[in-house]
């Protein structure tokens, strides 16, 4: 007999799209915090722009797509103009500031972190929907700004925990690029592809790279790509400058200066390296934390000067075995973003982190935990008529400042301890009727007493012997509960 009811909805989730765990959540937003604090600390405000803008003024200004207006989630609005979800932070900050030129003054210091959307294919670790963290400086045309961005992502790292040696601030120029093109005699046409060669220097090293500029390649997945023709004396210019030694600033620096110092464009954007240089040298920024690499390229048609990318440089297990983290930030400077609005030129630089590949990277380092913290503390409710004393005490324990949930479901002890054991409290506070009689409550140390049970297999032992419990004067539950805390700093 056929089944008059409605078929069941399917749950399920669009694809690139996501669910996010509370560890997840709780970690990120911990990062976010701390970077911001860092924000902060260099004189950078906050701004919050809207999900979605027209769609003429996105415009065509994605980094490092060469359509990126064919990317985006867009519609008709209910004014008949087409609008779409924002696919950086960087398009709506610069509708903000034209709209606000006159009162915002300049040099305008702002961060921004949220979603963003990008209509591209879906892969593993790349999804249609993440958060970026900006900051950008607005109306200053010096490389000091430039230095000033590099030097404050720097600091934001180590605020993470992430230790010097385990990262790379790398930066370049986009005229000392187009220097390089010039000298080495690469038609329009061709720079596109040519570019995007160099840009996979760590994906597929030097001989890769010399196919890429010549015939191409085909990759060990079998995938043929496609090379950019040039002759092997062009691709030697080109090498030349990749092998511009990183550890020292000063080596890519003779490097760029031997190859590109007779090109106009070359010429513009030794200069600049070099002021950054000494920028970095007054402020006692060593090649530790920041080194200029020949082979960060971005944003062909967005970026207009140095241009940064973040690399973290420690191994993890990959593909082909183990390897860099790798990039987790990246920007530069784009003169000509703001300007489209206004008819002058309004120079702009900034940076990008990459929020969900950077947690992945903490997650890597084993910095995840300290960040993702938990409600540290559970009031057990075992007895219905200590339930007025049960509320009362998870209420001290917030008041003085120690997250604290209250058990609310069904369930005698067994149960109470564990679910305490599935959500990762760090101390419970007990109490029977006995206890209270006595004027005292338990608490009991869960990491601890998880260590002291691996070698219990009776959990009636287990629950008689409460390992890692004290029962204390009732006045002295919050001086308890903290010394029984402070044993994890980390939370």
């Amino acid at each position: 007999m056929a089944s008059n009811k409605p078929p069941r909805t399917q749950p399920r989730v669009p694809k690139g799209f996501r669910d996010l765990t509370a560890e997840d959540v709780v970690a990120r937003r911990r990062m976010i915090e701390r970077v911001c604090q860092v924000y902060e600390a260099y004189g950078f405000q906050p701004l919050e722009t809207p999900a979605i803008e027209y769609l003429d003024v996105l415009g065509k200004y994605l980094p490092e797509a060469d359509q990126p207006d064919g990317g985006v989630f867009s519609w008709r609005y209910d004014d008949d103009e087409w609008v779409a979800l924002r696919y950086d932070l960087t398009a709506p900050l610069s509708r903000y500031v034209a709209q606000n030129f006159q009162e915002l003054g300049t040099p305008f210091r702002r961060y921004q972190t949220g979603p963003v959307w990008r209509q591209e294919k879906p892969g593993p670790g790349r999804f249609r929907e993440f958060t970026q963290l900006d900051i950008d400086i607005v109306g200053a045309g010096g490389v000091l700004a430039d230095a000033e961005v590099a030097c404050v992502i720097a600091d934001a790292l180590e605020a993470l925990g992430v230790p010097r040696g385990s990262y790379q601030v790398r930066m370049n120029h986009r005229k000392v690029l187009d220097g390089l093109l010039e000298r080495a005699q690469v038609p329009p046409e061709r720079q596109v592809r040519v570019l995007r060669a160099l840009d996979k220097l760590d994906r597929v090293g030097p001989e890769g790279v010399r196919d890429l500029l010549g015939p191409g390649r085909t990759d060990p997945s079998g995938d043929v790509m496609e090379g950019a023709g040039l002759e092997p004396a062009q691709a030697d210019v080109l090498l030349e400058l990749l092998g511009a030694p990183e550890g020292a600033r000063a080596g890519y620096l003779e490097v760029v200066r031997r190859l590109v110092a007779d090109t106009t464009a070359g010429a513009a954007g030794l200069a600049d390296m070099e002021e950054l240089d000494r920028i970095l040298d007054e402020r006692g920024v060593g090649t530790d934390r920041v080194v200029f690499s020949a082979s960060i390229v971005r944003g062909l048609a967005y970026y207009t000067g140095p241009v940064v990318e973040v690399a973290l440089t420690f191994e993890v297990d990959g593909e082909a075995g183990r390897q860099p983290f790798g990039s987790v930030a990246g920007g530069g400077r784009y003169d000509g973003l703001v300007g489209r609005f206004l008819g002058q030129q309004v120079p702009a630089t900034g940076a990008s982190i990459g929020v969900d590949r950077l947690l992945a990277a903490l997650k890597a380092l084993g910095k995840l935990p300290e960040l993702a913290g938990r409600c540290p503390v559970l009031v057990t409710t075992i007895d219905a008529g200590l339930r007025r004393e049960y509320q009362a005490w998870a209420a001290e324990l917030r008041a003085a400042g120690i997250p604290t949930e209250l058990y609310v479901g069904s369930g005698g002890v067994a149960k109470q301890f564990k679910y305490a054991d599935r959500r990762g409290f760090t101390v419970a506070v007990v109490a029977g009727g006995d206890e209270h009689a006595k004027g005292e409550v338990s608490v009991k140390d869960l990491r601890q007493g998880h260590e002291l049970s691996r070698g219990i297999t009776d959990r009636s032992a287990w629950l008689a012997d409460l390992p890692g419990q004290v029962s204390v004067p009732r006045a002295d539950l919050v001086a308890t509960v903290r010394q029984f805390l402070d044993r994890y700093p980390a939370g």
